[in-house]
């Protein structure tokens, strides 16, 4: 009877399968996203070589271009040159005239030049501001940049990355890429948060952003790059000479916080590498918190923005007038803390010349922002207080947590669009994230995934009227007070992308408000208000590992 009434139902049949598997392959996408890939993947460690007294420390250096190669990808007719992608109401997919008619975008006269024949669009979608930025071009290359580090049988490696964030199982499948012949005890992975870079998260691809119009391959080289990057790293490890220095700097002319309270990191850490008995660079670190994003959101072409006139100037030098010689080698910039916002958006920045001023989003204002932190960065490294570190340790740290979520960031990895992966934790969706600590002599690194508000680090965390929740602050102490270096770094975006850390007790999205009588922006892009307190909490924790553990 079945058969029969089939054979003589074949196009309700047909119907009928085509609606079941409407049903099914969104549902059976959604479940494999929410559970994520490397379940059980987690770490908990502390390693500082107990038992094993440090010699000459080794360090090694690599860097692997990843800029797109745009002639892979389509380019378009941008008919009245306003860097957005308006095709015409007729070459609208479904999700655009949805969006049209929800007001959302606006028909235009745009066309495309399908280079793959696939009769879609596929450019290099630029990340950071709003989605539908197609990249006309490449203004300068983006790099993964890699320092290694191997003492008292400790190797851990460490990548800086041209990019906007990489969610957490990005990173695992970095690690799990690496040779284990080259016994790396731990990498890490921290992004730029560049908002001039193409979009590895998933977040901007598209007029209308869908995870179809992510681009895989450029994320699959990125990956490729990294693990290239990190073996090459360790393969050229070799004695070195440490040295490292901080300076506080006067923000102005650099950056200025868009929210308040105004709490900005002024301290600019850096640490230098030489050949041992030398004075030839291999590497120079360098670690402060800036949105690289002085192009605005116009801007159609890649580009590192000040990133790259910063390494650049560090590496080669900066000329007259007022110029700093460089000291070779290879500068890695690694993002500090940028929740607040730090920005430079709305700030004015000087030339060197003493003259010049640069107020708008361009070019000459990314150069004259890097430049003038590689001339801070060159007198600092050339100043009275930079120490040296005698036969410095080696030592590395690493803890999975889960942080609860709450708002829309909840939904979204709910829904398997963000960060894949949920877990249950306390009867609430969290999501898997990750905290670690390096030692390197004088040196204290701690690690945190995502964007975090520099009062959690440096204090002056506040509790006012008018805040949401009536507590007093949770994060406390400072990050930075218990950090044992005689110079401490804190990285932003490292394994992860999480969003704003925000303090619980300026979380402030509901009436009355704290400031000005109106929200601030922040709580839209956090997961929500007890993310900071558990990455917080663990950082501390494991801060307070690596000490207890640390060979006195």
């Amino acid at each position: 009877m079945k058969d029969s009434f089939f054979r003589r139902h074949k196009i309700l049949s047909a119907f009928c399968i085509l609606i079941l598997l409407a049903i099914l392959l969104p549902a059976a996408f959604l479940f494999y996203r929410m559970i994520g890939p490397y379940r059980g993947y987690k770490v908990d460690f502390v390693k500082v070589g107990e038992g094993v007294q440090p010699s000459a420390l080794e360090v090694g250096v690599s860097k692997q271009d990843i800029t797109p190669e745009l002639s892979l990808y389509d380019t378009y007719n941008d008919i009245n040159n306003d860097n957005i992608y308006t095709p015409a109401a007729s070459d609208q997919t479904f999700l655009m005239k949805l969006a049209t008619r929800l007001g959302l975008i606006h028909p235009g006269e745009d066309t495309y030049n399908d280079r793959n024949g696939n009769r879609k669009f596929d450019p290099v979608w630029i990340a950071g501001f709003g989605s539908n930025r197609p990249a006309k071009g490449v203004h300068d290359p983006l790099w993964a940049r890699a320092i290694a580090f191997r003492n008292n049988g400790v190797t851990v490696s460490m990548v800086t990355l041209d990019a906007i964030g990489i969610f957490h199982e990005k990173i695992i499948d970095i690690r799990k890429m690496i040779d284990p012949a080259l016994n790396v005890d731990h990498v890490i992975v921290s992004c730029l948060h560049n908002h001039e870079t193409p979009d590895t998260m998933g977040n901007w691809s598209g007029v209308v952003p869908t995870p179809g119009n992510f681009d895989h391959r450029h994320m699959d080289n990125i990956k490729l790059a990294c693990k290239n990057a990190v073996e090459e790293a360790v393969r050229n490890l070799a004695p070195a000479d440490m040295y490292i220095t901080q300076t506080e700097i006067n923000p102005e002319g650099l950056v200025d916080d868009s929210r308040k309270p105004i709490v900005i990191d002024t301290k600019l850490c850096c640490a230098r590498f030489t050949k041992v008995g030398t004075d030839e660079t291999i590497a120079t670190m360098v670690s402060w918190g800036n949105h690289p994003e002085t192009l605005g959101g116009d801007n159609p072409f890649l580009t590192s923005d000040f990133c790259g006139y910063w390494r650049d100037g560090v590496e080669a030098g900066v000329g007259d007038p007022n110029g700093a010689a460089g000291v070779g080698g290879m500068c890695l910039y690694f993002q500090g803390m940028v929740g607040g916002l730090m920005t430079q958006l709305h700030t004015e920045v000087p030339h060197r010349n003493g003259i010049d001023k640069f107020k708008e989003d361009s070019f000459e204002k990314a150069q004259a922002l890097g430049e003038n932190l590689a001339i801070l960065t060159l007198n600092t490294l050339r100043g009275a207080e930079v120490v040296k570190c005698e036969s410095p340790r080696v030592g590395v740290a690493a803890k999975t947590f889960y942080a609860p979520l709450a708002g829309l960031f909840k939904y979204a990895i709910a829904l398997g669009l963000v960060h894949p992966g949920v877990f249950w934790r306390e009867g609430g969706i969290a999501a898997r994230s990750e905290v670690d600590v390096v030692r390197v002599g004088d040196l204290e690194v701690a690690t945190v995934p995502g964007e975090l508000y520099p009062e959690i680090a440096d204090g002056g965390v506040e509790a006012k009227p008018g805040r949401d929740f009536d507590i007093p602050p949770v994060e406390v102490p400072p990050l930075r007070k218990e950090m044992k270096g005689k110079v401490n770094m804190v990285f932003g975006l490292a394994n992860d992308e999480i969003g704003y850390i925000l303090p619980k007790s300026q979380w402030d999205v509901a009436p009355p408000y704290v400031y000005d009588n109106d929200s601030q922006y922040g709580e839209e892009n956090s997961g929500g208000p007890d993310v900071a307190p558990a990455i917080h909490r663990e950082s501390l924790a494991l801060l307070r590992r690596m000490e207890d553990a640390w060979p006195q």
